[in-house]
């Protein structure tokens, strides 16, 4: 595992961290069992190879070679992952652009979008795993008609669109089969926001012209390091027992620009993962250093309820000397190393936890390997909490509400 987390830094002494140890091994063991419900993404960098692999690549050359643009019809799981990787990692040349709809129920960035859709040739991936979601057959039913004006009948405009949904049932898999969409599968036994390393996810990185190949080889190399017997979990463990001695917030610190949707990404992750039974760290995110100028001055002296995750990329692809001013001489990635190591010992100085990890280059092998920890240590640390990590009855409140209303 190339990931360097750093916990020495949260306050937290290193016996208590061992004292868990075995604890978050047996949660690892169940995760790795097969026999706990909705665990097969622990699989997915294995699993997604092969077969799948070869179709969601041969997938994405037609789009690439019929289409200026991919529109991808998502929300939650469905999108985040996706859109966090395409923002985060250096494309091929072929690639092309990948817009998303469906997340949001804004009306100007509908017509926006379509807008973009009118004027290029375009593909559209529906992904949703029942087909019920509102925002997303909404977007489904929005653009449809677009598509037949554009292309000339239902029938053609059905030929530019593909569904990644469950593989036997929903309403996506009856419309799929009744109109001959293109389909790929998302397994029974991952969720949304455990999905980025199945189709789901890998299908519009590879049309933005991303090398999933390495994306998966990273994280398979990941699941298989054996530093899960070791100290690969003690992010999780530390992120239990700050929540134990009274923190409440997490801070997700982004420490390079082409990570901020990363950041929304963790936030599903980490709120829909823990956020129960009164309990579980509140996800939020901060981009370096913009946010230290709006909020640094409450990092450092407002209510200390938080513990920070900095998520820091050690090396950038280039760097770039700065020529003159008080600076000369140094390089961005100076100041942007300096900036980080200053943060870190003027907030433990006031007893801040601060949890870093270190990627050594932001690239497809590293970003995945990053995906699969992440995605890992969440979920021992939600069974560390005792609460399932891969439920989400609280979300189903506010739809029952909104459909009151619409009915």
């Amino acid at each position: 595992m190339r990931i360097k987390v750093i916990t020495e830094k949260t306050g937290i002494e290193k016996s208590e961290i061992l004292a868990l140890r075995g604890e978050a091994g047996r949660a690892l063991d169940r995760l790795w069992s097969g026999s706990e419900p909705m665990t097969g993404w622990v699989q997915a960098p294995m699993s997604s190879r092969g077969e799948l692999l070869e179709r969601v690549l041969a997938i994405s050359d037609i789009i690439r070679n019929e289409a200026e643009l991919l529109v991808v019809l998502g929300i939650g799981g469905s999108y985040l992952g996706a859109k966090a990787a395409i923002e985060a990692l250096p494309k091929f040349e072929r690639g092309i652009p990948v817009r998303f709809l469906g997340f949001n129920l804004c009306s100007d960035y509908y017509l926006e979008t379509l807008e973009e859709i009118k004027n290029k040739k375009t593909m559209v991936c529906v992904v949703s795993k029942s087909g019920n979601t509102m925002e997303v057959r909404t977007a489904l039913e929005i653009i449809k008609p677009v598509l037949e004006e554009k292309y000339g009948s239902a029938e053609a405009a059905a030929q530019r669109i593909l569904a990644i949904t469950d593989a036997k049932d929903g309403s996506l898999r009856e419309e799929a089969e009744e109109m001959g969409y293109t389909t790929l599968e998302i397994p029974r036994d991952i969720g949304g926001r455990y999905s980025v390393l199945t189709a789901a996810g890998l299908l519009p990185m590879a049309v933005s012209g991303i090398d999933i190949r390495e994306v998966l080889d990273g994280a398979a190399d990941c699941a298989n390091s054996p530093e899960w017997d070791g100290d690969a979990v003690d992010y999780a463990i530390s992120r239990f027992l700050l929540q134990e001695k009274g923190k409440e917030v997490e801070l997700i610190e982004l420490c390079h620009s082409r990570l901020n949707y990363l950041g929304e990404w963790m936030k599903q992750l980490y709120g829909e993962s823990e956020g129960k039974n009164g309990g579980g760290l509140m996800p939020s995110t901060l981009v370096f250093s913009t946010d230290l100028h709006s909020m640094g001055q409450y990092l450092q002296q407002g209510r200390q309820i938080f513990m920070e995750t900095m998520v820091i990329v050690d090396k950038p692809v280039r760097d770039i000397p700065i020529p003159a001013g008080p600076q000369a001489g140094k390089t961005v990635r100076d100041l942007s190393a300096a900036m980080v190591s200053g943060v870190v010992k003027a907030h433990r100085t006031i007893g801040i936890p601060v949890v870093e990890i270190h990627l050594p280059v932001l690239d497809a092998y590293e970003y995945g390997q990053l995906l699969y920890f992440l995605e890992t240590t969440c979920a021992i640390t939600a069974m560390l909490s005792g609460v399932n990590p891969f439920d989400q009855p609280g979300v189903e409140s506010y739809k029952a509400e909104m459909h009151k209303l619409l009915d």
